[in-house]
C-alpha cells in the first residue's frame, strides 16, 4: 500500500523520519512545493491533488504540521480522490498561534474526515496545544495518540518507531 507524505512549512529535512520511512515503505513518494518558505494554500493544496492523481492505489497519507492543514483544505475544497486514511503528525495551529507566513491556512476546516485517521500530537509542541489537537481529533473523527514530549517532531527525531506503530492501524 503506497504512503504519500505531505511535508510541512520548510519541506523535508535530511535524516527526518518521514525520509526514514519513506525508504522503508515500498510505493511511498514525497512530493514538492512550489515554495517550502513562503506557503501559499491554493498552491498546496493543488501539489497534493496532482500527486494523487498519480498514486496507483489509494493511499495512506502521511501529513506533517501545514501538511495536515493542506489535506484538510484539500477536502475543504471538494478533494474526492481516493484515499485510504491519514496520519496528521502534530498538526500546526493556525488559528491559536498565528505566524504571519500561515495566515492563509487559517482558519482550519471542521469537517469530518471521510477515511480512517489518526492525530498524533505532542505534549510539548509549541505549533498545537494537546487540548487544541485532542479536540480536533474528535470534530474530524480521527483517533487521539499522545506521543509524549517530542515539540514538534522535526528531523532531529530520526526514525520515530513509535510512529510506525500509529501507522501500522493504518495500513
Amino acid at each position: 500500500m503506497p504512503l504519500l507524505f505531505v511535508d510541512g512549512w520548510f519541506g523535508p529535512e535530511p535524516g527526518d523520519w518521514q525520509s526514514v520511512w519513506c525508504d522503508r515503505y515500498p510505493g511511498s513518494k514525497r512530493f514538492a512545493q512550489d515554495d517550502w518558505d513562503e506557503p501559499v494554500r491554493e498552491d498546496w493544496v493543488a501539489r497534493l491533488d496532482e500527486a494523487l492523481v498519480e498514486t496507483t492505489a489509494p493511499p495512506v497519507l502521511v501529513a506533517h504540521s501545514l501538511g495536515c492543514l493542506t489535506v484538510l483544505h484539500w477536502l475543504a475544497g471538494g478533494g474526492d480522490r481516493p484515499v485510504r486514511g491519514a496520519l496528521f503528525v502534530t498538526p500546526a495551529d493556525v488559528e491559536e498561534n498565528p505566524e504571519p507566513a500561515l495566515t492563509g491556512f487559517a482558519p482550519i476546516p471542521r469537517l469530518t474526515l471521510p477515511f480512517p485517521a489518526v492525530v498524533a500530537a505532542s505534549a510539548n509542541d509549541r505549533w498545537m496545544t494537546p487540548a487544541r489537537a485532542r479536540s480536533f481529533a474528535g470534530i474530524w473523527g480521527a483517533e487521539f495518540a499522545d506521543i509524549g514530549p517530542v515539540g514538534h517532531l522535526t528531523g532531529t527525531h530520526g526514525p520515530w518507531p513509535e510512529g510506525e506503530k500509529l501507522l501500522a492501524t493504518l495500513l
